[in-house]
Formats: C-alpha cells, sequence, structure tokens
C-alpha cells in the first residue's frame, strides 16, 4: 500500500492543463529499510530494517549449472520450426563472438552445446561419398566399355540429374539435409542405368555393323520402352514414400522428391543426350584395348555359357517355383530374426546422465550427488581420454522447479578424428563407474533420435478409470520390466513418494480467536513460498520485491509452528500452532492426461544390445497377460513414432507394389507379364534380409525406405528381359527361343547397371564418420538387394516367362488384328 505509482486525475486552468501522477515512494533498498511498519509504546518506530535483511540480489537459488566443474550460467537457444538449423547456429556463434567483446576481464562466453556439429560433419561426410560414389559408377562403367569416350556418355548424366534434383528441391521448398544428401548419393547408381542401357544397345548395334548415326537411331528406338518403363517404375516405387505420415513422413517426402525427379530426368537423358553424344562418339570396328579386350572376352564367354544353362533350366519350371516359395517362407523367417527400430543409433558426439533421487529430496541433496556424478565423469577427460566437457545442472528438465530431485549431465566426446571409441562404446564404459557411486541412481545413454522425440526410446501409456487402479497395472509391468535385461532404469512418471505437509486448520478455534482462512494461508504463503508484494524501478529495470523467511527458519516442518498470524478482532498475534494440526503424507507430484484419459506413461532406456523393437513386441505381450482387456495402452515419443512408422511402411510397400503392378500392366497391355516381373520383388527382399543379418544391421526406417526402393530395382531386370523377348515374338520368335535370345542379349546392361547401382551404394556402407550407422543401412539393403536379384532373376524371369507366356498372345498380335479388321471393313459415312 505504501509503494504504489497511478495516476491521480488532472488539474485544468485557464490557459494549462496538468496530469497528476503519485509517484512510487521505495525506488531502492535503502527506503525500504526505512519503510515505517509500526510506532511502539515509548515513541520509538519500528522500520523494516529493523525486523527483516534488506538486500538486492537473486531470486533464492534453485539451480545448478556446472561446465568441467566450473559455474556457469546456462542459456538455451531453440529455433523455431521453420528455421534452417545451421543458419541459427551460424548466427549464435556470431553473436557470442560479439558479446565476447563487450564482457569484463575474466568471464567468457562460449558454446557449451551444438547439435549442429553432428549435422554439419554429416553433410560433409555425405558429401565426400557424393563424389566418391560418383567415382565407382564411371569406372565401373569404363571397366565395362573399355573407353574414355563411351565411359564419358553415361557419366555426363549425373551433374545434370543431381542439377534437376536441387531444381526440384527449391520447388518444392525443400532444404539441402542429411535426406536429401542420401537421396543423391543413391541417385549415383541409378540415374546411370538408362544410359548405359542406350549406351549399350547402340554399341553392340554398332559392332554388328550398323553406322553410328543409324545404330544410334534404331538402339534407341529398340530400347526406349524398357527405359520408359523403367524410369516410370522407379518413379512410381518413390510416390507412396512421399505420403507417408507422422514425423518420418515429413522427413522421408524430401527423400523421395530428390531420387524421383532425378530419375525422371534421367530417362529424358538418356533418350535425347545419350543418342546424339553415342552417334558422335561410338566408332564402328575400334580396336578394343588389352583390359577392354580381356573384360568382353570374359563377358562373351559369360554370355555363351548363360544361354546354354538357361535354355538347359527352362525344362524344369517346377524347380523355380520351389525356389520362389522358398524365398518367401526364407524371407518370413528372416523378418521375425533380424530386429527391428525405429532408426540405427547414431554417434552424435554426445551422451546423456541422467540422475535421479527420491521424490521430494532437496536441492543440496542433488548438487551433493551431481558432485559425485562430475568426479566420476572427469575420469574420461583429458589428453588420451574421449571425453572432451561435461555439463551438468539441477534439476534435470530446463526450466522446471518442481523437479529438484533430479539431475542431468550432457557429455560431450572428442571430435570423430580425434578418438578411437564411439559413443554407444563410451556409455558402456560410463555405465560401470557410474553403477559404483554409493546411494546415486544414474543411467547413461544416448540420445537424439531420428525425430528429436524427448524422453527415453521406450515409453508406453497406460490409460484407465482411476490412478489407483493405473498405479497397480504399473507396478505389474514394472516388476517385469526389472525381471528383463533389456531395459534400464524403468520409471514412471507417476510417483506416491512426494512428501507433503497437510495443514488442516480448526475452523472453530480459528473463528472464536478471530483468524480467518484467508489470512493463515496468506501467513504461510509470505514466509514459505516467497510472496511478491510490489516491484521498485531502477536504471529503467523493474525488480520484484519478494518477501520470506530466512532458509534456517523454514528447513524443517517443524518451523512451521513458529509461525504467528495476527487476530483480526483483538490486533494480537496468535500462534499458528494453536490453530492447525500437521500431517505429512506422501502424494503424486503430478497428475498426467493422455488423449483425455487419466494416464501413467512408463519409459525406460534399452540395454546394448536389444532394439526398440523388441521391447515393444515384448511388452504388448506382457500386457495381454497382466492386465484386463479394458486398459487402454498407447505409446509415446519414439516408440509411437515406431508404432506408426512401421505400418505406414508396410502399407507403402504394399502400394508399391500395386502400382508397379498396374502401371507396367498399363504399358505391356498384359496381366501376365508384369506377373513375371513381379517375381523378382521377393529375391530382392530376401536379399536384403540376408545382408542385415549378416551385418547385424536392424530392420529400421532407413531399411524399409531402401526396400521399398528394391520393388522398382528389381523389377527393372525383368523389364529388360521381357520387353526384349516380346520384341522378338512380334518378329516370328517361337517363345521359348526369343526368351532365351532376350536373356543372353541383355545380360551384358542388366551386370552393367546392377554392379553401377551397386558401386554407387558402396561408399554408403564402407563410410564412417559422423551419420555412418543410417548410410549403411539403407546400403547394405541395396547393395544385398540388387546383387541377390540380379543373380537370381537371370533365371526366375526366362523360367516363368517361358512358363506362362504361351497362355498370352505376341504383343502385337492386337495391333495386328485392328490392322487387319480395318482393312477388311468398308468406309462408312463418306470420309474416313
Amino acid at each position: 500500500r505504501e509503494n504504489v505509482e497511478r495516476r491521480a486525475g488532472s488539474l485544468e486552468s485557464s490557459d494549462r492543463d496538468f496530469t497528476l501522477r503519485v509517484q512510487r515512494s521505495y525506488l531502492d533498498p535503502q527506503a525500504f529499510r526505512e519503510l515505517a511498519l509500526a510506532k511502539g509504546g515509548d515513541g520509538y518506530v519500528v522500520r523494516l530494517g529493523d525486523v527483516a535483511r534488506v538486500e538486492l540480489g537473486a531470486e533464492e537459488r534453485r539451480n545448478y549449472y556446472r561446465s568441467n566443474g566450473e559455474p556457469n550460467v546456462g542459456l538455451g537457444i531453440v529455433k523455431t520450426s521453420t528455421a534452417n538449423s545451421l543458419d541459427v547456429a551460424r548466427a549464435a556463434r556470431a553473436e557470442a563472438a560479439r558479446i565476447q567483446q563487450t564482457l569484463p576481464e575474466g568471464m567468457r562466453i562460449f558454446v557449451a552445446y551444438d547439435d549442429t556439429q553432428f549435422i554439419e560433419a554429416s553433410v560433409e561426410r555425405v558429401y565426400a561419398t557424393l563424389i566418391e560414389a560418383g567415382v565407382l559408377v564411371v569406372a565401373v562403367i569404363f571397366l565395362f566399355l573399355g573407353t574414355l569416350r563411351s565411359a564419358l556418355i553415361p557419366a555426363v548424366t549425373l551433374p545434370v540429374c543431381l542439377v534437376a534434383s536441387f531444381i526440384a528441391l527449391y520447388a518444392f521448398g525443400f532444404s539441402i539435409n542429411l535426406l536429401t544428401l542420401l537421396a543423391l548419393v543413391l541417385c549415383i547408381g541409378l540415374v546411370v542405368d538408362d544410359a548405359i542401357i542406350v549406351l549399350e544397345n547402340i554399341q553392340r548395334r554398332t559392332d554388328l555393323g550398323e553406322p553410328p548415326l543409324v545404330a544410334a537411331k534404331r538402339g534407341t528406338k529398340q530400347v526406349a520402352f524398357a527405359v520408359i518403363a523403367t524410369t516410370a517404375v522407379l518413379v512410381s516405387v518413390f510416390l507412396p514414400v512421399g505420403f507417408m505420415e507422422g514425423n518420418t513422413g515429413r522427413l522421408f517426402r524430401e527423400l523421395s522428391v530428390a531420387l524421383a525427379s532425378a530419375v525422371a530426368l534421367s530417362a529424358f537423358v538418356a533418350l535425347t543426350l545419350t543418342p546424339m553424344m553415342c552417334s558422335q562418339l561410338v566408332r564402328r570396328h575400334e580396336k578394343p584395348g588389352r583390359l577392354n579386350a580381356w573384360i568382353n572376352g570374359r563377358l562373351d564367354r559369360l554370355t555363351a555359357g548363360y544361354r546354354g544353362l538357361v535354355g538347359r533350366t527352362l525344362g524344369h519350371p517346377l524347380l523355380f517355383v520351389g525356389v520362389l516359395v522358398l524365398t518367401l517362407l526364407a524371407s518370413l523367417g528372416l523378418l521375425r530374426v533380424v530386429p527391428s527400430e525405429l532408426a540405427p543409433a547414431e554417434d552424435r558426439g554426445a551422451f546423456f546422465v541422467s540422475v535421479n533421487g527420491p521424490e521430494g529430496a532437496g536441492f543440496d541433496w542433488s548438487v551433493e550427488q551431481m558432485h559425485k556424478v562430475e568426479r566420476v565423469l572427469s575420469q574420461f577427460v583429458g589428453d588420451d581420454q574421449p571425453l572432451e566437457r561435461i555439463n551438468s545442472r539441477v534439476p534435470g528438465s530446463w526450466g522446471s522447479s518442481q523437479e529438484m530431485h533430479t539431475g542431468r549431465v550432457t557429455v560431450f566426446m572428442k571430435d570423430w578424428s580425434e578418438r578411437d571409441i564411439g559413443t554407444a562404446d563410451a556409455v558402456v564404459e560410463v555405465a560401470d563407474e557410474l553403477a559404483t557411486i554409493p546411494g546415486v541412481r544414474a543411467f547413461a545413454s544416448s540420445g537424439g533420435g531420428l525425430v528429436g522425440s524427448r524422453g527415453q526410446p521406450f515409453q508406453i501409456v497406460l490409460g484407465g478409470p482411476d490412478y489407483q487402479e493405473l498405479a497397480q497395472w504399473r507396478d505389474r509391468l514394472l516388476a517385469r520390466m526389472e525381471a528383463n535385461p533389456a531395459f534400464q532404469g524403468a520409471d514412471s512418471d507417476y510417483q506416491e513418494t512426494r512428501p507433503q505437509i497437510q495443514v488442516r486448520i480448526d475452523q472453530m478455534r480459528a473463528a472464536d480467536l478471530g483468524v480467518s482462512t484467508q489470512e493463515i494461508g496468506r501467513t504461510l504463503e509470505t514466509m514459505m513460498g516467497s510472496r511478491r508484494v510490489t516491484t521498485f524501478v531502477d536504471s529503467g529495470e523493474e525488480y520484484e520485491v519478494m518477501l520470506q523467511a530466512t532458509r534456517d527458519d523454514r528447513a524443517e516442518p517443524a518451523d512451521l509452528r513458529n509461525l504467528y498470524v495476527r487476530s483480526q478482532t483483538t490486533g494480537e498475534l496468535v500462534p499458528l500452532a494453536n490453530l492447525v494440526t500437521l500431517e505429512e503424507v506422501a502424494e503424486p507430484g503430478e497428475y498426467n492426461r493422455f488423449n483425455r484419459l487419466r494416464a501413467i506413461t512408463i519409459e525406460s532406456r534399452l540395454n546394448p544390445g536389444h532394439t526398440l523393437g523388441e521391447a515393444l513386441a515384448w511388452v504388448q505381450q506382457v500386457v495381454q497377460e497382466e492386465l484386463p482387456e479394458y486398459a487402454q495402452i498407447d505409446y509415446k515419443g519414439e516408440s509411437r513414432e515406431f508404432m506408426r512408422a512401421g505400418g505406414t511402411v508396410v502399407f507403402t510397400f504394399v502400394a508399391a507394389l500395386l502400382i508397379v503392378y498396374l502401371v507396367l500392366a498399363a504399358q505391356f497391355e498384359s496381366f501376365v507379364h508384369p506377373l513375371v516381373i513381379m517375381l523378382t520383388v521377393p529375391l530382392a527382399l530376401l536379399g536384403a534380409l540376408i545382408g542385415l543379418a549378416v551385418t547385424g544391421s536392424t530392420l529400421n526406417l532407413f531399411s524399409q525406405i531402401g526396400i521399398v526402393m528394391l520393388v522398382g530395382l528389381a523389377a527393372k531386370n525383368g523389364i529388360l528381359i521381357v520387353e526384349f523377348a516380346n520384341q522378338l515374338r512380334d518378329d516370328g520368335m517361337a517363345v521359348r527361343d526369343a526368351i532365351v535370345e532376350a536373356a543372353a542379349i541383355r545380360l551384358r546392361p542388366i551386370l552393367m547397371t546392377s554392379v553401377a547401382t551397386i558401386a554407387g551404394a558402396v561408399p554408403l556402407v564402407v563410410a564412417g564418420g559422423p551419420g555412418s550407422a543410417s548410410r549403411a543401412t539403407i546400403g547394405v539393403v541395396v547393395i544385398f538387394g540388387v546383387a541377390f536379384a540380379t543373380l537370381l532373376s537371370l533365371f526366375v524371369v526366362p523360367a516363368f516367362y517361358a512358363l506362362l507366356a504361351p497362355y498370352t498372345k505376341s504383343p502385337d498380335a492386337l495391333a495386328r488384328k485392328i490392322a487387319r479388321l480395318e482393312d477388311e471393313t468398308p468406309q462408312v459415312g463418306g470420309h474416313a
């Protein structure tokens, strides 16, 4: 009441107007010390400074932040959803450098945590992988063709199609990021395929004696249908990927646009630029070099042997039916064996340690525990150690004042080139040391999921009618999880252990003494809760004025009995102990809801060697065994994304199969020929799963996207064989002879395109560094899937074509029938 500032009306004279404002009475701490509270019987004025300590300072310390053992003040910068992470990080670093110049001596500002360092390092590694893939693909083309002139023709396709991808990304408003760059690496082995098919056919016709110009025209026309068909299939495969839902869908939408745009343009280049260059650069009767002669000789012998082997195997179609059935069964078996997760764990150069104490533990207790954790972690910091910096804070969550029993340590490792172990290995070593600290629950885990979810990777939500029953369900699940070695540090967000003192007021006695409930609550709030009573302004800054008891006077529940409240009837001070009873109880720290249901969330880290898919499959089984049917189960964070992405990818895979089949049916004007081509997909799937099992990889979002891509990549070989066999049938050749000849002639381009695709994916697997786990996974799928599909499709496609094609007419039969009917049918109506 004594420190207010407000307008008080105005004064008007005959020639001037004045506004009235009552100014604040107290403008600094000294003025507050002189605030008169009461007047004693002897006339002495009791002032605030006589009964209280008045000081200007920070609010009571309720947070702790240190870096490598030195006290710090942390400032977190969070970018908006539309901002570019790298731009924000660069701007923040520039601003920090500018502020450093204004700081007093001995004070410095530095970047304690920057997640974009991983992004920048990953982008640089992908750029290098892009170059390596391009070099390998061009080298493969040179080995098959033998001359630099011929190798130059498909090599020109690379920069043209990559530029087209950048244009498409710009048109859609996408940025250059890890996924779009990964798409460009995958493009390296795909965009040259069409050019290789056209070039090889022109080269073959030139070797048979046609002039280069004629060979370019006829050769391009001969394979134009196959080029368009393979391109349409690949683009149609990528389209469903762009419609995936959720956070993962938004991420992979950019990947699908980059791939589809590059592949689409590659067909245009192959049918326009490639024939033109072939007509100028391909030579007739050119004497091959020693390397080229050696390779051609081996390929000729391979083609001759393959021709004879295919001819012999066509007599045993049931053998390949059995092979296909065994392939499907083996794929289903491997799907149950290969572990699954949302995304592979990446070495992001940092990991985290969570420290938890009992509910209600105080700030000082938590700080003491953090010192113990810091001492253990400091053993791993040094010139010959993998860690660079340790940042610790209490409470564990930014901005939370209710979780003083928690702490969090962010551990930064040295640059990837300066250490021999990865983050996962460091987490294991640190976890072993943390387990030796008595009285501390500290768990180390690597963070940073694909979708940037908060919390632990495993998060299951229990929903039900009331919290008491939910707590019983929680206890059952936690007991089972503690016995499962996959889980580490399982806990829930509903704990009935937070200490609470309930103040029960004797209403009758309080009324007799003239003390209101409001006055009791106000006294407790003032003395215990740091009540804001007013503000004052100094140098343009407004400061809050807080009232509270000293820390020693509010340390124990018994201190509440030392408080007094004033009677409104007598004006006397009444001991609070005469009016209230105190009861210490344990209550939950918070009550949460999920989708409007009362809910408890159980979360846990996963021990090394165990995947999220394994954990979720196990807990679903336990839920069926332990919980009633009316229990509501849902998931949060990375677990929710995993469940959503798994169903989405299955739908995408099925949609890709259906779209590819319909596209091929429209192009071949047949339902049988597309079926023969699509039989190569199970072969590629089996190869991909074998690759994941052999390399110890997981079935994750990246490997699943690679499997969807294999639908188009596997169909490509079948298209080349079936389409050329159809041409030979149109020329009058028998079905059996047509498929044998088509398979033999198309062997070389099939090998060239498959080896080029594999060569483009090799750098994804062998390149290390940041982000390598995700790249290696999709690389393994492409390499093993393409290799397996190529080897088996060379026999499976001819066998099933020979088995099913006799039940179809020649592809050109319908056109010939229409032409004959037109010739036999007279014109009506007088004009054509």
